[in-house]
């Protein structure tokens, strides 16, 4: 067993669906988030911290591998179809702190293998997993998968259960190095939250969005409690902990709101679907109460987070992550090489609701209606497995050979520096740098699907 003081111990906090304007420090004053503001003043803010999707699987799959989500397989988010799963060759955050001594946990929400048992995340590289392995859990009536085993729900409400469980993992590993990941549900669908922490919101905001706001407040406060544990225990200063959420906000019907004023929101490539609220605090090594405008992307997590504990990739392991760690700890400038976003329905398109940033540029191709479209029968063979007293062992047949997708739109040319809002296209401005980065495009998603379609077989 490695002492204590050698790696520090890493709690990775993902919310769902959460955005910008839903962390009280960045609020317009409509939530209320007192714990995740004290652990701002306590580290550092990421004001340019994106995810590597606008939804969740594939965003999840990214975080834990530090690649593409088109590589790993894990491109959309219909269990029943195999959409979540991610590629059983890949190697995970997981793994590779459990290959080094460290005891591992996810608490809450998985969403990459729903269905066959070898993509459990206890056949993943986590130790402990209490949870669900789906895409969205009803917040009273749910099964917990208790390492496999499932647990009819007594009741208590599943953000509660979340908290009391990482709260468990962190006393019980107290002794040896420890990566707790700890994925909260809230304020994802459906909307549901004691009404104790609704009820201060009820007078301003209609009843979904007051719901929504409560539900938020409650994941605050069992974060408080996660921080005070950590005091108690006296690991607060070999601890690093992290808070980001998977992808932006829904914000349609009752359930718009204040997001920063930021373009899009999820399931969309625009800024409000895809930059998220981030926060890492790491004593001793993070100055307290700062921040961090350097650009950082969710494949950037995995070889960040290897290098603040001084652990070393696995051979043949190949990441499209960068280390970050300096952009964090010193300030240092954001990288000038690419990123990029693509996200669609079943089979992934070229240049459909796709997005690539170098430097202050970003070119935007907005979503094709036909390829985010979703088959009826799929929506209700996806709510309906969620109920079932077992998890099928095979997935439904699907086959989106049917689609036919039009030309993409054009493209749209935002400079983020003097248009962070993205409210002006330029694209007719700059055609060479509109050509430029839809080229480099080009060469990445050519480059990524000769891994999605090697990944794809082994999943379905």
């Amino acid at each position: 067993m490695m002492k204590q003081n050698q790696h520090p111990n890493v709690i990775y906090i993902l919310a769902d669906d959460m955005g910008y304007g839903d962390f009280g420090i960045f609020s317009d004053g409509s939530a209320r988030t007192p714990n995740l503001d004290r652990l701002v003043r306590q580290g550092c803010a990421m004001s340019h911290c994106y995810a590597a999707s606008p939804v969740c699987a594939p965003a999840r799959a990214a975080l834990l591998t530090g690649r593409y989500p088109h590589r790993t397989g894990a491109v959309d988010t219909y269990e029943a179809i195999g959409g979540d799963r991610m590629a059983l060759r890949e190697v995970t955050l997981a793994d590779v702190y459990r290959a080094n001594g460290y005891r591992t946990g996810l608490i809450g929400k998985w969403h990459l293998g729903l269905i066959g048992k070898e993509y459990h995340p206890c056949r993943r590289g986590f130790d402990t997993f209490i949870g669900f392995r789906g895409g969205w859990s009803d917040y009273y009536q749910y099964k917990l998968d208790r390492n496999g085993i499932l647990e009819a729900s007594d009741g208590t409400y599943m953000t509660d259960v979340i908290t009391e469980e990482s709260i468990r993992f962190i006393r019980e590993n107290r002794e040896q190095p420890f990566f707790l990941h700890t994925a909260y549900n809230a304020p994802h669908f459906p909307f549901q939250c004691p009404e104790e922490y609704a009820a201060p919101f009820r007078e301003r905001f209609n009843p979904t969005l007051a719901t929504l706001y409560g539900m938020i407040a409650c994941m605050d406060e069992g974060i408080g409690k996660l921080l005070d544990v950590l005091e108690e225990t006296g690991l607060s200063d070999n601890t690093i902990v992290i808070f980001a959420s998977d992808n932006g906000p829904q914000l349609y019907g009752d359930t718009n709101r204040y997001n920063c004023y930021l373009n899009g929101q999820k399931g969309e490539a625009f800024e409000g679907g895809i930059r998220v609220p981030a926060v890492i605090r790491w004593p001793g090594h993070i100055s307290p109460d700062s921040r961090c405008h350097a650009f950082f992307h969710g494949v950037d997590w995995f070889p960040t987070l290897l290098s603040a504990c001084r652990l070393e990739l696995p051979e043949g392991v190949s990441l499209d992550g960068k280390n970050r760690l300096d952009e964090i700890l010193l300030g240092s400038s954001s990288p000038s090489e690419p990123y990029y976003w693509q996200w669609n329905r079943f089979t992934p398109v070229s240049k459909c609701n796709a997005a690539v940033r170098c430097g202050k540029w970003k070119l935007v191709w907005p979503p094709v209606e036909e390829a985010m479209q979703v088959p009826p029968y799929v929506v209700e063979i996806d709510e309906r497995i969620k109920q079932e007293e077992t998890v099928p062992d095979t997935l439904y047949p699907f086959d989106d050979s049917y689609r036919r997708i039009p030309a993409p739109h054009p493209p749209r040319l935002y400079n983020l520096e003097d248009d962070p809002l993205e409210r002006h296209d330029v694209s007719i401005d700059y055609p060479e740098i509109t050509e430029s980065l839809s080229q480099e495009f080009d060469r990445w998603f050519d480059n990524v699907m000769k891994d999605y379609h090697t990944a794809v077989p082994e999943n379905r």
